[in-house]
Order: C-alpha cells, then structure tokens, then sequence
C-alpha cells in the first residue's frame, strides 16, 4: 500500500504547478486525503486536506486563495494545483490519507499513509 506523488519542480514566482498523488495497493476513496509540507529544519506542515465525499474542503491560511485540493476517485487519485507560487512555498511536498473524516483531525498530520515527497522550488 502507497501513496506516489509527483509534480514537483523548479518554477520561477507567480507561476503554476500542479500536484499529484496516486494510491495504490487499496482503494482511498473512503479516506479523507491531504497535502504537507517540509522544509529543512522545520516541522511538517498542514497545507490542504479534502474529505472522502470532496464535500468539505480545509486550506491552510498561508495558501488560501491560491492553491486548490482536488480528488479523482476513479484514479484513487488527490491533486493539489498551486497558482501564484512564492518563494516561501518551496518545500518538499508530501501527500497523505486517513479514514479519519474531520479535517482538522488530519491537519494535525497524524495519518496512517504518507506518500514520499515531491520537491517543489519557487525561484524569486
């Protein structure tokens, strides 16, 4: 069982990049999913969360406005397309799902699967 994310890259501000995550070994279609972030020396933080229904959708302040969580259930697949990008998002990227349905719960980044990271690097 694993969450495979990509999208990841160089991309210079103001600019697009669009996340993916792809679950494979079971289905996720019942798991509320989300996005972290990490980057050196800091802890890992909450950046998106979508429910299993993709009802109820919950963003960090920081990126509110400019990035939108999605899900394909019929790719057991969560996306995360990043607008207006800023030198301070750069981070490593992480995916992650867990059957918990409240999304403050999940944002708390106590799930049961991560996805290894995908880097994302905003050029000033």
């Amino acid at each position: 069982v694993q969450l495979q994310a990509s999208g990841g890259g160089l991309v210079q501000a103001g600019g697009s990049l669009r996340l993916s995550c792809v679950g494979s070994g079971r289905s996720f279609n019942m798991d509320s999913m989300a996005w972290f972030r990490q980057t050196p020396g800091k802890e890992r933080e909450f950046v998106a969360a979508i429910s299993w229904s993709g009802g109820s959708i919950f963003y960090a302040n920081s990126v509110k406005g400019r990035f939108t969580i999605s899900r394909d259930k019929s790719k057991n697949s969560v996306y995360l397309q990043m607008n207006s990008l800023k030198p301070e998002d750069t981070a490593v990227y992480y995916c992650a799902a867990d059957d918990v349905p409240r999304l403050t719960e999940v944002a708390r980044g106590v799930v049961d699967y991560w996805g290894q990271g995908t880097q994302v690097t905003v050029s000033s």
